[in-house]
């Protein structure tokens, strides 16, 4: 049996953070991933500000590491394309310059950045990384919790448990008690495909938020090779109420819509069709009970409106690395000890998540989305918002300005 201080169950984006966290504090961890790496997740790729600043937070060594890594697209902004067909432009930086400023979003196959994490963890002396193991069974002792697989060869004793094993967690499900809801829960697929036509000479990710997706959207990420991430969301209850076949409907909107049409006739897709789950941070949940927490997509925190998760994830675990700390120190591993972690979680991501779901509401209606998108053309306040919700890593703090709303009105 090994002993340690924290067990993390998964080794994605949110649990390699929580471990590289906890190494830097001088923390021994033991981190367990059913999955050998490298491995492919199903996802968008993107990458968005909070990545790199979370990552600086931690360790400025892992950023600079990021910046240099070679399997990702530079992406300099987004362009929104509303229902009524126009788009908009928003850079994450105004006037940038791609040959003096650092990119503040990138676009990176899951394969490659979630290797990247645990070539990370690799490196890191106070983690202890076990791949190719499944954990099947919870038990909670007075001391602790004792995690074992299936065939009771592999035992973990550990005082405290973070869970990041992502938006299927049985631990989720079974002992936090969180269930999958269809108004909170998004459904995606997504592809990868070789020679689209008309991508952003500076790498801006593409949203195309059609009327038939709503509150919904079409992507196209750019990523390196001149390939792409392309994929479609929608809510899940919107799947179920309409009949949806989401796998066919991008397969026809990319062959019948006039304008994707263009664009993907001499396309390639590349990969298999895939669909996947997004547990939406549309409503408070309790994150954390007796001796564990959870943290990513595990704690369903994926932003309501932009379906990002990884900058979540990231923030989420270093949260529960610093919490774990306390823990330890105070050799207090209780519920009620517990709800600090929910506290910080919702004090650093509640204000965007609160927004976010607004604004996935708006959407709903396409009149009023056309309006806004017209609106933003000519308001650059409202630009830098729906920027924001993308890479601005402190909006909270612009959002609790009453001097913002002015400008925002004056369309100054």
């Amino acid at each position: 049996m090994i002993t340690t201080s924290v067990c993390i169950i998964g080794a994605g984006p949110g649990g390699a953070t929580t471990a590289l966290q906890l190494d830097r504090l001088g923390i021994p961890c033991v981190v367990v991933d059913k999955a050998v790496f490298p491995r492919d997740k199903v996802c968008g790729d993107g990458l968005s500000g909070k990545v790199i600043t979370g990552l600086e937070k931690i360790d400025k060594g892992i950023a600079e590491r990021l910046r240099a890594f070679a399997a990702k697209e530079n992406s300099w902004g987004v362009t929104f394309v509303s229902p009524g067909r126009q788009g908009m432009d928003v850079p994450y930086k105004p006037n940038y310059n791609k040959q003096a400023d650092a990119p503040l979003g990138f676009v990176c196959k899951r394969i490659h950045f979630d290797n990247f994490m645990v070539e990370e963890l690799k490196r890191s002396p106070n983690v202890r990384l076990f791949e190719g193991v499944t954990i099947d069974k919870y038990s909670l002792e007075e001391d602790g919790y004792t995690v074992r697989n299936n065939a009771g060869d592999f035992v973990v004793k550990a005082k405290l448990l973070i869970i990041a094993n992502g938006a299927h967690s049985s631990f989720t499900k079974d002992v936090a008690g969180i269930r999958m809801e269809p108004k909170y829960y998004a459904a995606g697929i997504r592809a990868y495909y070789k020679g689209v036509k008309g991508m952003h000479e500076d790498s801006f990710i593409e949203l195309h938020f059609l009327k038939n997706l709503l509150p919904g959207y079409l992507w196209i990420f750019p990523l390196p090779d001149g390939e792409a991430n392309v994929g479609m969301d929608m809510l899940s209850d919107a799947v179920r109420d309409r009949k949806v076949n989401l796998k066919q409907l991008l397969t026809e909107t990319l062959k019948q819509d006039p304008v994707f049409a263009e664009r993907f006739r001499d396309a390639e897709m590349t990969s298999s069709l895939d669909g996947y789950g997004l547990p939406l941070g549309s409503k408070k949940r309790r994150l954390s009970g007796n001796r564990y927490m959870l943290v990513g997509d595990a704690a369903y925190i994926i932003d309501p409106f932009t379906g990002e998760g990884i900058g979540n994830a990231i923030y989420s675990g270093a949260i529960a690395a610093k919490q774990a700390a306390a823990c330890l120190e105070a050799d207090n591993f209780s519920e009620a000890a517990m709800m600090a972690y929910d506290e910080s979680v919702y004090r650093v991501l509640g204000p965007e998540l609160n927004l976010s779901y607004k604004l996935q509401q708006l959407v709903k209606y396409p009149r009023l989305f056309n309006w806004l998108m017209k609106m933003g053309m000519r308001n650059k306040q409202l630009r830098d918002v729906i920027s924001s919700m993308f890479y601005e890593v402190d909006l909270r703090k612009k959002l609790t300005k009453p001097s913002f709303y002015v400008k925002l009105l004056l369309n100054r």
